[in-house]
């Protein structure tokens, strides 16, 4: 006997679920059709109806029911190929969803109506195919779940502020409860509409933080009619609101703040609300335009935008279409002007739309008085089902749109959009031995663009620190190639997080399998470091200037550029000085030690050059030195220093040994350029005597000096990025 019940028990709700599947209420049809494939589940019906029920909630589980049914039972139904065409379609399988409209297609009579929807669709194919493989750089986030439920979530609108967002939601008061009990009854019939879901009600929600909001709350019952209700727009700082009702097929009404709530809405005037359907509008920012979409005008009840302007008395004027460029013969709706009005944002099934409707731009011809042509926004901005109610931050600097799309909470989600910004790494190269760094290494970041574009960055690290900075396109995988004279050394993955905004910096350091076979060959320049506000020479600071008097005369054809450098603790024109100080110490040494005086000059950078942030003790010691760089021609490499010979039973204490010959071989006559690591510009001239030497700088940032160097004194001028001007006149004897 159990098994007749359990038959009539199947039978019952198969029949329960067709009924919803036959009013369009598809959600209030899925519990039963699950509870027939509970006991049945090669029910080929129960497959494929559920299947298309489940396309505006789970489009994945929609594609394998009705795959299924179809396997199960091959002519399920006589458009099994068209529903596949459309479950292929909203899972991005194009191909597929052509073949399936081609078989489809094949099957109607030459007169069919339904062939021109289906040549649409196949377009849509080929239109989501065509902007899927050619991605923008965008981040498209869900608002989660405190703003999204399993009902459709549409409409925002954000305040001027960017911490209040009013919305259009089809719950029952922010709940996932069903509208439908499991005996196919309706609870409350009051806030169920035709389809068998809630009716759309406002909710307004107050911003916690940059990723959370509170409990969205209902707006007053004054402001929520018995039908839809959808918000807009708020205008004049935030004061008013702009919202439909379905009243007459649907209309735009406005609404006043009173305290927190709202006054009582009334409908804006026959030239804008028609017996027809207006579900959407704009007001301009100066409030003398309102941009709305309206069916009045079109011969098959699709809808299209239109506009109009203040009239003296204050009310609007007669509606105006605003023009083909933006209109087709589907809906156009959803208006948005950008802050300037020079842009256009609107949503339309026409076009060259994914599918559905997708969300396009028009900029304004202030010359020809005209919108341009419609322009796709792209994917994933669109996608293949439909995209609407795009509006701008108030900076301008993203965007909020409501999208049915794979990864949602069910229907219509709210989402933020923005634009992928770059991030800038930064770091050291060093040794995986004993984790010394590793000046000249270079580095190159390999990646993509969201559209498979090749991406390249490069940076050398920088000398004695091995400092390397990169700006790179943030979220994607980098491979990171670390070369080292022309020798690559090691590469690896480097993932970069998204980054929306332009001040992201992340601290990569990369330890190489490298030991520096060369070191110790060479000859160098360090610098010379100082205590705070002193230019007195340090014991150890002796010891280095020895040994850059033996390399310069173990290198007679070679000139430097002695320069003193400062932390900021004091103010930019003492800091010139101290630096000028600093730099003529070293000078007098040297020249004492038996270098020539006409092969050094010496300039002042004052706190201009740090080699580390002054954010610490460790780094404003850094920055307190004179550096030693050599002067080359411009266009020429930097020569490589040869190391003095040793000479036995010498020390270096102090000046050279009393065997060794000074070097005074003099500059050479006439005028030579440099151009040094930084990027700063050197122009050095030597009178015919070779008694004069004037050197002039010019850095990146405008920043500008004048040396002259005669007879041991030094007459400097300087000016830096802001314009004020230093001087400094010393005697260097």
């Amino acid at each position: 006997m159990a098994q007749p019940a359990l038959a009539q028990s199947t039978r019952k709700q198969l029949k329960t679920a067709n009924k919803y599947f036959g009013q369009e209420n598809y959600r209030a049809s899925l519990p039963f059709y699950e509870q027939v494939l509970a006991k049945e589940p090669n029910n080929a019906q129960a497959l494929f109806r559920a299947g298309i029920a489940y396309m505006s909630f789970d489009k994945e589980k929609a594609s394998d029911y009705i795959y299924k049914a179809q396997r199960l039972k091959k002519n399920v139904s006589k458009d099994v190929e068209y529903w596949l065409g459309r479950v292929d379609h909203l899972n991005y399988n194009f191909d597929e969803a052509i073949s399936h409209f081609q078989a489809y297609n094949a099957t109607l009579k030459s007169k069919d109506t339904r062939k021109k929807e289906l040549a649409q669709l196949i377009q849509h194919s080929k239109n989501a195919k065509v902007q899927f493989n050619s991605p923008k750089d965008i981040f498209v986030k869900n608002l989660g779940p405190t703003i999204n439920t399993q009902w459709s979530e549409h409409s925002p609108v954000i305040s001027a502020d960017d911490k209040v967002l009013l919305f259009t939601s089809r719950s029952d008061d922010m709940s996932n409860a069903p509208a439908v009990d499991p005996d196919g009854k309706v609870k409350d019939k009051n806030k169920i509409a035709a389809d068998g879901q809630y009716y759309e009600n406002i909710y307004e929600a107050k911003r916690i933080d940059d990723e959370n909001w509170e409990k969205p709350r209902s707006l007053s019952g004054v402001l929520n009619g018995k039908g839809h209700d959808a918000s807009i727009q708020v205008f004049d700082n935030d004061t008013k609101l702009l919202m439909y009702r379905n009243d007459e097929n649907g209309d735009i009404l406005y609404s006043e703040k009173s305290g927190a709530d709202w006054t009582e809405p009334k409908k804006l005037n026959k030239n804008i609300n028609t017996a027809a359907f207006e579900s959407d509008a704009f007001i301009t920012p100066d409030g003398l335009t309102i941009y709305f979409s309206t069916s009045k005008y079109s011969e098959d009840n699709t809808l299209d935008i239109y506009y109009s302007t203040r009239q003296p008395g204050g009310d609007w004027g007669p509606a105006k279409t605003i023009g083909s460029a933006i209109n087709t013969p589907y809906d156009d709706d959803s208006p948005y002007l950008s802050r300037d009005g020079k842009t256009l944002y609107f949503s339309s099934r026409g076009h060259n739309t994914m599918g559905g409707y997708d969300i396009f731009k028009s900029d304004w011809d202030s010359v020809g008085r005209k919108w341009s042509r419609a322009e796709n926004m792209g994917y994933p901005i669109n996608t293949p089902d439909d995209d609407t109610y795009y509006r701008l931050s108030p900076d301008g600097s993203y965007a909020y749109l409501s999208s049915y799309r794979i990864g949602g909470y069910g229907e219509k989600d709210i989402y933020t959009i923005n634009y992928i910004k770059n991030a800038i790494i930064r770091g050291r190269v060093l040794s995986e031995r004993d984790s010394t760094v590793i000046p000249g290494a270079e580095l190159v970041f390999s990646g993509t663009q969201a559209d498979k574009t090749a991406l390249s960055y490069r940076d050398i690290t920088k000398p004695v620190t091995g400092d390397y900075q990169v700006s790179v396109l943030s979220g994607r995988t980098y491979q990171v190639a670390v070369s080292k004279d022309g020798k690559n050394i090691e590469t690896e993955e480097f993932a970069v997080p998204i980054s929306t905004n332009d001040s992201t910096t992340i601290t990569k350091d990369f330890y190489v399998p490298y030991i520096d076979t060369l070191s110790g060959r060479y000859a160098t320049l360090k610098p010379i470091y100082f205590d705070t506000d002193k230019y007195k020479l340090r014991p150890e600071s002796i010891t280095e200037l020895n040994k850059i008097s033996e390399i310069l005369k173990a290198n007679p054809g070679i000139n430097i550029s002695i320069e003193g450098n400062c932390d900021s603790r004091n103010t930019d024109e003492y800091n010139m000085v101290l630096g000028q100080n600093r730099a003529d110490v070293a000078y007098n040494y040297l020249k004492k030690s038996g270098v020539a005086e006409t092969r050094m000059v010496t300039v002042s950078y004052g706190e201009r050059r740090p080699a580390a942030p002054n954010d610490s003790p460790e780094n404003m010691q850094l920055n307190r030195r004179t550096d030693f760089r050599v002067i080359t021609k411009e266009g020429e490499a930097a020569p490589t220093l040869t190391p003095p010979a040793p000479t036995s039973g010498a020390n270096s204490t102090g000046s050279s040994s009393s065997t060794s010959t000074p070097t005074t071989t003099p500059l050479q006559p006439g005028k030579s350029k440099a151009k040094l690591p930084d990027g700063t510009k050197v122009k050095t001239k030597v009178d015919e005597d070779s008694d004069k030497v004037k050197v002039k700088t010019k850095g990146a940032n405008d920043e500008k000096s004048k040396t002259v160097t005669k007879d041991g004194t030094i007459d400097s001028k300087a000016k830096d990025a802001n314009g004020e001007k230093t001087k400094v006149k010393t005697d260097n004897d």
